[in-house]
């Protein structure tokens, strides 16, 4: 994309940074998970953010109405299921399972991405598309795990819980991508949160679990709704503007990469050799395919 046709310049770096920012959430998101139910936790961290953003709501509602029927039932979608039903059933997965079972069916959404954006928005996905995925998502597999020959997934149900947020999350960078070509991402972003709140709290009376979560647990809560959702997500939806779903769901590989540094540097982790090179893989993969964005005529993906 260029500037001389008339369309936004290529902000494949830009869905990058945004999932930096999401690496923070694990950090953020693991202890209060282990004091709080994951119900708790997602609503808390709606209403916070939606606080923040009410001098805007009635904008973007006003934005909403004006939206067509398609553009309305993609942001109720992204509301409900990618913000609300999709973090929880994230975090649910950590509670009910292993540590690893999430994190091995993560790296399915991009796939799931390149399907729907290929259903719902025509996007064609050129050859040279796959010399920046296959790295990318090899990249990702080893830098999960210390033995990336050596995993195994055991937990049906937090199998199912994780398999379902990436299938949600997928369908949340393709309808983003959809309405963000024609609604200010000001706008989405505060619609995804304005529709994820009821909904979260939804899922939060149907099972059962407190609304009070204690002072103690408020700076977490209020750190996990600035960094990596606020925050994050409107860069992400600004990025998402200018980047087809098939390329940005591989910019957002950024987020493991940035977890392991966050884990390395301020949880004293330790990375085995292969995390460490698949780190580097990821890094290069996605650092490629932003540069080959800007400096090639041909973009890795044709947008419908």
């Amino acid at each position: 994309m260029n500037s001389s046709s008339g369309t936004v310049a290529d902000r494949t770096w830009l869905v990058a940074c945004a999932a930096a920012l999401w690496g923070t959430d694990g950090l953020l998101r693991q202890p209060l998970a282990e004091a709080l139910p994951a119900a708790s936790v997602v609503f808390w961290e709606h209403l916070i953010i939606v606080v923040l953003v009410l001098p805007f709501l009635p904008r973007a509602l006003r934005a909403f109405a004006a939206s067509s029927w398609r553009e309305r039932i993609a942001l109720i979608i992204i509301g409900v299921g990618a913000s609300a039903v999709a973090t929880a059933l994230f975090t649910a997965s950590f509670a009910v399972g292993d540590a690893i079972t999430p994190l091995v069916l993560q790296k399915l959404q991009p796939l799931f991405a390149v399907l729907a954006a290929y259903w719902l928005l025509a996007e064609r996905i050129r050859a040279t598309y796959w010399f920046f995925a296959v790295p990318a998502l090899l990249g990702a597999w080893m830098l999960s795990f210390p033995d990336p020959l050596a995993v195994q997934v055991t937990a049906a149900q937090s199998a199912l819980f994780a398999l379902g947020a990436a299938v949600l999350w997928a369908a949340g960078t393709v309808l983003g991508r959809m309405v963000s070509a024609s609604m200010p991402p000001r706008d989405v972003t505060v619609l995804r949160f304005g529709f994820g709140l009821p909904a979260a709290a939804a899922v939060l009376l149907w099972q059962g679990e407190p609304i009070l979560v204690g002072w103690d647990n408020a700076l977490g809560l209020i750190l996990l709704a600035v960094v990596p959702g606020l925050l994050g997500l409107s860069l992400y939806y600004v990025g998402l503007r200018a980047t087809p779903a098939s390329r940005a769901t591989l910019a957002e590989l950024a987020f493991p990469a940035t977890a392991a540094l966050i884990g390395v540097g301020l949880l004293g982790v330790d990375l085995s050799l292969t995390q460490w090179i698949g780190f580097l893989i990821v890094v290069a993969a996605i650092t490629g395919l932003g540069w080959h964005e800007k400096v090639r005529a041909t973009p890795v993906v044709a947008s419908g």
